[in-house]
């Protein structure tokens, strides 16, 4: 199965289920759908840094400072995390992310969707998947943030990391 034909829940403003839709078509009709994005850290502390493949059918070829994705039909976002994570990070024994917060994404051009922010450290050696990952690095906080205007990022991790930072200054507590 193409991950445009994998199935997820649609939802509404609330994040509540309102029916379900394969992936290319949720995307290509842009329905509102969950997912999650993950900050994994090594054990210096830096973040886990990768360029998307130019296959993938969203933000092709973009820089993203979280691994994640979509929530499948009938998951949760708490076992989409760990998936996700060990599934991008290319490792399995992976600690259970520790969700932050929940915001909705919305680009104002009819892609948006519920997005639930994890984090993880990693301490295992990684091996991301190469139809996921194009490239990939650990990087220390100041080295991402001198980037932040020299890559071309995902929109909609650029929006989960400026909440993050602002999530970690006043510690507010998110919807869940």
């Amino acid at each position: 199965m193409s991950s445009a034909d994998e199935i997820l829940d649609i939802v509404d403003e609330h994040d509540r289920v309102i029916g379900r839709s394969p992936r290319g078509e949720a995307y290509a009709r842009g329905l509102r759908h969950r997912c999650v994005f993950i900050e994994a850290r090594d054990a210096q502390g830096r973040l886990f840094v990768h360029r998307r493949t130019p296959t993938k059918l969203v933000f092709p070829s973009r820089y993203d400072m979280f691994v994640g994705g979509v929530v499948g039909a009938g998951e949760s976002y708490d076992d989409a995390a760990l998936r996700e994570a060990e599934e991008e990070l290319g490792v399995s024994g992976l600690p259970r992310p520790s969700y932050l917060f929940k915001f909705l994404y919305d680009d104002g051009a009819g892609q948006s969707w519920w997005s639930a922010v994890y984090e993880v450290r990693c301490e295992l050696p990684v091996n991301p998947q190469v139809e996921e990952v194009a490239w990939h690095d650990f990087l220390p906080e100041a080295e991402v943030e001198r980037r932040l205007g020299e890559w071309a990022w995902v929109p909609d991790g650029l929006a989960a990391y400026e909440r993050l930072r602002a999530h970690r200054t006043t510690g507010a507590d998110r919807t869940r």
